[in-house]
């Protein structure tokens, strides 16, 4: 009876990191989705709203990775992407089942694999539901003369903009006298904030449970066995 009991236990466990990691990605998913289309069909292109003198909505698209960053093709990252998502949520699936996995390693991929979810959507979907408009127009989801694009070749959407500190270079400052700096300047999205939390906590806290899943479970293993001695 106590075998079945603590056995039940541990299938519960497993379990509940799973739930865990589909509540994760799902309420991240939603909030990064309801702030974009709220963004995309209030804001025009290149509107900037001042919430505090450190952090303004500014509506931005861009065709590459976080941050606003371009790198190599679009359809290429595209596919990247969906390709990293795919392992990756396997990977989680697989590490919920081993006892040994902890809760806030669950967190940090799910987070990642919710942000580039995130995005993924923007660039497979936004291009065939949204119009692009010249501004001061905004844009409107599911127009009648069809999307700005074809599938896979959306722009992602940005707005969370920063500028936490701004001054003028001294002249006499080599290279960048004279000129104004601010920083943070990238503007950046909800996405983009669930994969730089989840890939910084990886590597400043869980660093040490990288590993492949018969990794993990040859760890269960020899835990459960010191337990037992």
């Amino acid at each position: 009876m106590n075998t079945d009991r603590s056995s039940s236990h541990a299938t519960s466990g497993r379990n509940s990191l799973v739930w865990l990691a589909a509540i994760i990605i799902a309420a991240v998913l939603i909030a990064d989705q309801a702030l974009k289309i709220w963004v995309k069909t209030h804001f025009y292109l290149g509107e900037e709203v001042k919430i505090f003198s450190w952090f303004r909505l500014m509506f931005v698209e861009n065709n590459g990775m976080a941050f606003g960053m371009e790198i190599g093709s679009k359809l290429l990252l595209t596919v990247l992407r969906i390709c990293l998502v795919i392992v990756l949520l396997w990977y989680i699936r697989t590490i919920g089942k081993i006892h040994c996995v902890k809760r806030g390693y669950i967190v940090c991929l799910s987070l990642i694999v919710a942000g580039a979810l995130g995005n993924i959507i923007d660039c497979v979907f936004y291009g065939e539901i949204f119009n692009d408009p010249f501004p001061p127009k905004v844009a409107e989801l599911f127009p009648e003369g069809g999307g700005y694009g074809s599938w896979l070749h959306g722009k992602v959407v940005d707005m969370l903009y920063f500028p936490l500190l701004s001054f003028d270079w001294p002249t006499w400052v080599p290279v960048v006298g004279g000129n104004h700096f601010i920083f943070f300047q990238p503007v950046f999205n909800l996405a983009d904030s669930a994969i730089t939390v989840g890939v910084l906590s990886l590597i400043f806290f869980y660093s040490k449970e990288i590993a492949s899943p018969s990794q993990l479970r040859k760890s269960a293993k020899e835990n459960a066995n010191k337990t037992d001695r």
